[in-house]
């Protein structure tokens, strides 16, 4: 558990935060993908559009919030369970990255549809300076001999009202809308990337220093057995001397003392167990 600017911060509940914005940036993304599906038909509408454009700022919202607390997660304060954590934060990323490409799939479906409403409006419209569509005759040639597509053109011109201005200009208000909240997605898939990225230097910089740290550690201690070798044989050489030299003493001298015998086994006892 961390502690920044006096608040906890608990990885458990970035991880949860994290679970629960993704589910429910795919949930909305299947709402968004079924008011797509309908757009173009009868049953497109202006409260369908209204809905359609208050859904996308939720889920772009959310995916932003989500993006943020992913950075968070990853800036938690380096712990020893650091290479469970990347596990962890990789699979999340995974999960929120395979979420945003559904969203943008559905951004871009209905941008193409919002797109093909305006190409359509304006080639059967003066706004864009075209012709009005007279294939319905089989031939497809606006330059009909006799009046009949000066009679159709007179008709496409009182047809053409504020009213379908003002459609185009929602439609492309909505197309620019659209536009902005795919762009966000690809700055956030930009930041993931990164974040990957950086996490993994972080990581094999930390299993190095813990492999050099490990190197050393055993380096030491397989010196100090080495030092402790020595000095141990060192003493049990002199003690051998010594006794020998008492030894040697002792056939010499058989009046010695019953001390001196002792002294002698007890110094033969001690070079033993050295």
């Amino acid at each position: 558990m961390a502690y920044q600017y006096g608040k906890v911060q608990d990885p458990n509940v970035f991880t949860q935060t994290i679970i629960s914005n993704i589910q429910k940036i795919t949930q909305q993304t299947s709402e968004i993908q079924s008011i797509v599906d309908k757009l173009g038909t009868p049953q497109d509408t202006t409260e369908l559009r209204q809905q359609l454009q208050q859904k996308q700022q939720n889920v772009n919202h959310l995916a932003k919030e989500t993006d943020r607390s992913v950075k968070q997660f990853g800036s938690l304060p380096v712990t020893t369970e650091q290479r469970q954590r990347k596990i962890q934060k990789d699979r999340l990323i995974t999960d929120f990255s395979n979420a945003l490409v559904n969203l943008q799939k559905t951004q871009r479906q209905a941008a193409q549809k919002e797109k093909a409403f305006v190409a359509r409006v304006r080639s059967e419209s003066r706004v864009s300076g075209g012709y009005p569509d007279v294939s319905f005759g089989g031939n497809g040639n606006v330059f009909e001999s006799g009046g009949q597509a000066q009679v159709q053109s007179q008709s496409q011109e009182v047809a053409i009202t504020e009213e379908d201005l003002q459609l185009i200009q929602e439609r492309e208000t909505s197309i620019r809308q659209l536009e902005s909240d795919i762009t966000d997605i690809n700055e956030i898939f930009k930041d993931l990337g990164m974040m990957v990225h950086e996490q993994g230097d972080v990581i094999d910089s930390i299993e190095a220093n813990v492999e050099t740290a490990d190197l050393h550690v055993q380096n030491a201690i397989q010196q100090l057995a080495q030092a402790a070798d020595y000095q141990v044989g060192n003493i049990r050489i002199i003690i051998l001397r010594v006794t020998k030299s008492l030894c040697f003493f002792c056939r010499f001298y058989n009046s010695a003392s019953n001390q001196f015998s002792y002294n002698v086994v007890f110094l033969l006892a001690l070079s033993a167990q050295i």
